[in-house]
């Protein structure tokens, strides 16, 4: 079955494509790129897990081309249990190696599962790899920034190991929408500066940029950018 989805995925793919999605992921090999738009794998995906022909294909890890990985989130996702959803998500986490098949990774029943889903998202977020804690950060952005938020959970996000580039755009993304979303409880947390420099000016800067911060908002935030030292 691997090797018909393979077929698959070659006979959909675009060339012309290729090079631009390559671009967008500089850290992996622009070999392993196919060129596949996203709406066709989730289309895939769909037709592959009506008719139950993919099991095999979830057990073939590492896979060797991105829209495997993008097509096997998407095979995940749509997983109706949540104990075998999350079984099958905790066996990919470590060949997620991008930020673009980490963030299209969004299981359904996850919301309503949020109780036994937390306690998943603190073992990611201490995770020595980087896409599973980028993962866990943005389970606390899709599920608990609304009715679910608790300031607890954006204090979890600020103590994250932030040496890794991606992980720093997550958690100035995570900021940003929470300050969006939660101002009053997480303000307090920019306030204190607790985030290195800078991903402290980063989250100032994509809040800046959002339409769902009010121009006082904007003008306040400003005043707590970090100047960057002199070299």
């Amino acid at each position: 079955m691997k090797d018909k989805i393979l077929d698959k995925l070659f006979e959909i793919k675009e060339q012309s494509l290729q090079k631009f999605t390559a671009k967008l992921i500089p850290n992996i090999d622009q070999k392993t790129v196919l060129g596949i738009r996203t709406p066709k794998l989730k289309q895939l995906a769909k037709e592959l897990f009506i008719k139950g022909d993919y099991q095999d294909f979830l057990y073939s890890l590492p896979h060797d081309y991105l829209e495997e990985n993008h097509l096997h989130a998407f095979l995940i996702s749509q997983i109706k249990d949540f104990d075998e959803c999350i079984k099958k998500t905790n066996e990919f986490l470590p060949f997620v190696d991008n930020w673009a098949t980490c963030d299209s990774f969004k299981p359904m029943i996850f919301k309503k599962n949020k109780n036994e889903l937390l306690v998943e998202i603190k073992k990611w977020l201490k995770s020595e790899q980087v896409y599973t804690v980028r993962f866990g950060v943005n389970m606390l952005m899709t599920h608990f920034l609304d009715e679910d938020f608790k300031v607890e959970y954006a204090r979890l996000v600020a103590n994250v190991k932030q040496d890794d580039y991606y992980l720093k755009m997550v958690v100035a993304w995570y900021f940003a929408t929470a300050l969006a979303k939660q101002w009053e409880s997480v303000i307090s947390i920019v306030e204190q500066r607790v985030l290195p420099d800078w991903t402290h000016n980063k989250t100032i800067q994509k809040a800046v940029e959002s339409f769902r911060i009010t121009k006082e908002q904007k003008e306040y935030l400003k005043t707590l950018k970090i100047k960057e030292k002199k070299q």
